[in-house]
C-alpha cells in the first residue's frame, strides 16, 4: 500500500499550568522553510505573478479582533510617507468591511494598502516591515496578527469535558478559505520555499512564543534539541522536499 503523499511526523505534550495538550507539526518545524518574499514566491493568485512582488499581500490581512485592528490602526500613524507608498491613502483609514462582512486592511490597486510596489523609492514589501528595520524593532511588534504568523497557524478545539488541544502547524491552502483551492502556487507545498539555513522552529522562534508561550516552546525546543543531541533518526522530510 503507498503511503500518503501528505505524511507529516508529530509531537504532543500536556500543558504543566493549564488543561491543554499541545501538538506540533514536527515535520514542518523541523524543515528548512523560509520566506523568499521578491525572491522566487509566486504570489497567491490563480497565476505565477511574480513580477508583481505581491507575495501574499494580494488580498489584504483578515483581522483576528478589536485589538488587532486598534493596534494596526496605531502602527500606521508612526509609518513615514518615504516609507510607505500608500500612506496619503491610508491616512484616510486602512481597513475596510467585505461583503462577507470580514475586517481587512485596506486594498489598493488589488492588493493591501501597507504593500509598497516595485519602483516606489521607499523599498518594494510591507511598510511596516521597513519601519520595523528603521526603528531596529521585531517586525511583528508592527503587523497585522494573521501576517507575521503566516506560515504557522494555532487551531484550539475543546471537547467535552472542557480540554483544549492546540495544534500547531503549517498554514496550508485550506485554511485561506474556497480560494486557497484556486492558488497557483503555495509556499509550504513548493520547494522553492524549503531553503533556509536554519530549521523553523529556530528561525521562527519569537512567532512561536508569541503563538504559544514561552513554556510550551521550550518543551518543544528541548525536545528537538535532545533528539538531535543523540543522533535519534531524521525527521521525516517535508511533503514538499520529499516530492523534488
Amino acid at each position: 500500500m503507498p503511503r500518503p503523499d501528505d505524511l507529516h511526523e508529530w509531537v504532543s505534550f500536556e500543558d504543566p499550568d493549564e488543561e491543554r495538550t499541545w501538538l506540533f507539526d514536527v515535520t514542518f518545524l523541523t524543515s528548512s522553510w523560509s520566506c523568499i518574499f521578491g525572491n522566487g514566491c509566486k504570489g497567491v493568485l490563480t497565476e505565477d505573478y511574480s513580477e508583481a512582488v505581491q507575495g501574499c499581500c494580494s488580498y489584504g490581512a483578515h483581522f483576528t479582533g478589536p485589538d488587532d485592528i486598534a493596534h494596526t490602526e496605531q502602527m500606521a500613524e508612526m509609518l513615514g510617507d518615504d516609507e510607505w507608498q500608500f500612506s496619503e491613502l491610508g491616512r484616510s483609514g486602512v481597513t475596510e468591511v467585505s461583503e462577507a462582512g470580514d475586517t481587512t486592511t485596506r486594498l489598493v490597486d488589488d492588493a493591501c494598502v501597507f504593500l509598497n510596489r516595485p519602483g516606489f523609492a521607499g523599498g518594494v514589501g510591507c511598510a511596516f516591515h521597513h519601519a520595523a528595520v528603521r526603528t531596529g524593532q521585531r517586525h511583528m511588534d508592527w503587523m497585522p496578527e494573521v501576517c507575521w504568523q503566516l506560515p504557522l497557524r494555532r487551531i484550539d478545539e475543546t471537547d467535552d469535558n472542557g480540554h483544549v488541544t492546540s495544534t500547531v502547524r503549517e498554514w496550508k491552502r485550506r485554511d485561506w478559505g474556497e480560494g486557497g483551492a484556486d492558488f497557483h502556487w503555495w509556499c509550504t507545498e513548493g520547494p522553492e520555499a524549503f531553503v533556509g539555513g536554519r530549521p523553523v522552529y529556530l528561525e521562527l522562534r519569537d512567532e512561536l512564543v508569541a503563538m504559544v508561550g514561552e513554556v510550551p516552546y521550550q518543551f518543544l525546543f528541548d525536545h528537538l534539541r535532545t533528539r538531535e543531541a543523540r543522533s535519534a533518526p531524521v525527521h521525516l522530510p517535508h511533503p514538499a522536499v520529499r516530492r523534488r
